[in-house]
């Protein structure tokens, strides 16, 4: 069965992941030089997540006029 038109959502599903897998918070502190070769990959120190917000172009008035 198909998913009724209204149901879908507009973005397909792309938002911010609040958890991050652990060969992702690895690479994380290793570019903040907070993993090293020999450390365990256990118990793993906190990586924040920012979250990335898009800024709204705005409209120049010149340009309505064209």
């Amino acid at each position: 069965m198909a998913i009724d038109k209204s149901l879908k959502v507009k973005a397909g599903a792309v938002s911010t992941r609040s958890v991050l897998t652990r060969v992702e918070r690895i690479e994380k502190l290793r570019e903040a030089d907070r993993f090293g070769e020999e450390a365990s990959p256990f118990g793993l120190p906190k990586v924040r997540v920012r979250k990335l917000q898009l800024k709204k172009k705005k409209k120049v008035k010149g340009e309505e006029g064209k």
